[in-house]
């Protein structure tokens, strides 16, 4: 009897999955982590298969042996969709489509379909929207190759170039309207991120591979509400808040999309308004869950598409997430000891931050610098503004003026730098 979702009662989906990596060392963290893709995707896993290619068939990317293996397990497995972990191009799509006879879905468009699920806000359903039309752009081509092959025949003069054209014309233009969408909600989020820099706060992003906890522990830091899911890319919108800190230091903090292993280049591009929170930002926090037993893939995978949005160089804050799953202590120890600014946490149960709080205070401390200035009466203001952003260690009212030594931000020291005085002025 097959399954229903609870939900809308409608039949649950049957794959059956192609694995197609090389390194035999992945293939524990290959396989899990496409059934849980699967899973997000609302779609019951019922069987697979490898093959490992050093490069892909052209034009059907798997070899015609392993085609016929697939075929023979889709039919022992009763598969609706066959998903392959690969992007595909459409001739491939289409080709092994037509040798499997089930609907072909490539990890691309998995991924995407879990973003379309997952979009609630206007920005989010505009870059899953945009994403899609890209990747369906240069495979419409494919879509009419018959029609190219018989152009010029009796009742065949252009009829398939003419729809080709029209369709591409059509996606064209909705993608151009979707990167004006997008434009206006770029120029909004600067706005938002300007209004944010008048406090001159560090900014702080949470990165890291999806369901790694970021979401977990931007709650547990800003009281936060938001979905806190074991599921791939629970999170896609990002969330800002304001964090108060030990000894009155603060800063703003972004909980960011989760990242994975090949992370199509289509959502890096689409998601380019949401991922320039990670570009703007002072310091990176990045989450890695040391629970997985193939954590360091995980950790790489962030680390490569950290590199492609040009963040790589960003102070960074490690923090090594779920310790309460680590056998052994000595193993924590080791890591912490390797990786510097580190700390291990257990964002659910709380375990571990003390330490945290008190190195994300040192990551903040790290963007003051120390200033001496003789403040005139007039801009009395300026202490306030001393207190709320900065540390104050010695205030005195001369007869001259408001003598204050402080370690401030850099927006707040260039305010004040004019009024600077020597150490005994």
């Amino acid at each position: 009897m097959s399954k229903t979702h609870k939900d809308t009662g409608v039949p649950v989906e049957r794959a059956f999955l192609v694995f197609v990596n090389q390194d035999e060392d992945e293939d524990e963290i290959v396989e899990e982590e496409l059934a849980g893709l699967c899973e997000a995707a609302g779609v019951e896993v019922v069987g697979g298969i490898r093959q490992r290619l050093s490069k892909p068939y052209q034009s059907t990317y798997l070899g015609k042996g392993k085609i016929e293996e697939v075929a023979a397990g889709v039919l022992d497995s009763g598969a609706d969709v066959v998903v392959l972990d690969a992007e595909l191009s459409g001739i491939q799509g289409r080709n092994l489509e037509k040798a499997i006879e089930r609907r072909l879905v490539d990890r691309t468009q998995l991924i995407l379909d879990i973003f379309a699920r997952r979009a609630r806000t206007r920005e989010g359903q505009i870059q899953v929207e945009l994403a899609q039309l890209e990747y369906m752009m240069p495979r419409l081509m494919s879509v009419y190759t018959k029609f190219e092959r018989q152009k010029g025949g009796i009742g065949m003069r252009g009829p398939g170039e003419t729809k080709l054209e029209s369709d591409r014309r059509v996606a064209k233009d909705k993608i151009a309207r979707l990167k004006e969408e997008l434009d206006e909600v770029r120029r909004h989020r600067d706005q938002q991120r300007a209004a944010r820099r008048k406090y001159p706060f560090p900014f702080a992003a949470i990165v890291g591979y999806t369901s790694a906890g970021k979401s977990t522990l931007m709650n547990r830091l800003a009281g936060t509400d938001l979905l806190a899911d074991a599921m791939p890319f629970a999170t896609l919108d990002p969330t800002t808040r304001k964090i108060e800190l030990p000894d009155g230091y603060s800063l703003f903090l972004t909980d960011t999309v989760g990242f994975i292993r090949n992370l199509p280049t289509h959502l890096v591009a689409a998601f380019r308004a949401t991922l320039e929170e990670v570009v703007q930002a002072d310091f990176l926090i990045h989450v890695v869950d040391v629970g997985e037993p193939h954590w360091d893939v995980q950790r790489d995978a962030v680390l490569d598409t950290l590199r492609v949005l040009g963040a790589d160089e960003k102070p960074t804050l490690t923090v090594f997430n779920k310790i309460d799953r680590l056998a052994d202590p000595s193993q924590l120890r080791a890591l912490v000891a390797e990786w510097p600014d580190s700390v291990g946490i257990s964002a659910t149960q709380g375990t571990g931050m003390p330490d945290f709080l008190a190195l994300l205070v040192k990551m903040i401390q790290s963007h003051l610098a120390p200033v001496r200035v003789l403040l005139p009466y007039s801009e009395s203001g300026l202490v306030d503004e001393c207190y709320r952003y900065g540390r104050v260690r010695q205030v005195d009212y001369r007869d001259d003026g408001i003598y204050v030594e402080a370690d401030l931000v850099a927006d707040l020291r260039s305010k004040i730098d004019r009024y600077a005085v020597p150490r005994h002025g």
